[in-house]
């Protein structure tokens, strides 16, 4: 198992720059296309557990299905938002990066040389 896995969207350029920033650190690593392979909902509640992060805070706005989707309405719980977020990984922010300490939603993309030096 690679010591760090990015949740990766490789048509993005800010996780185009964060895999490359891994990628030079010579780090073992696991890409994921988690549009090509969507995270289940196990997983959406296991990477918001280690990012300290409620699912609001990991929803992507732009360029995505969310006003389609409603997501926007504050009703909605947890589970509803984690459920959307598996069947539209569209909507997931990125990029994500699980390391060996810890886990960042790499925005801005420099946040991958703070999670990388400690």
């Amino acid at each position: 198992m690679a010591d760090y896995t990015i949740w990766h969207n490789p048509k993005c350029t800010t996780s185009r720059f964060v895999l490359q920033a891994l990628q030079d650190a010579g780090v073992d690593l696991t890409v994921r296309d988690y549009q090509a392979q969507p995270p289940t909902v196990a997983e959406l509640r296991a990477a918001l557990d280690r990012l300290g992060m409620a699912p609001r805070a990991l929803l992507r706005r732009r360029n995505t299905p969310y006003d389609d989707l409603g997501l926007g309405d504050p009703s909605l719980t947890d589970d509803a938002l984690i459920a959307a977020m598996a069947k539209h990984p569209a909507v997931i922010e990125r990029p994500v990066v699980f390391g060996p300490r810890g886990a960042r939603l790499c925005r801005p993309k420099e946040t991958v040389f703070d999670m990388l030096a400690s």
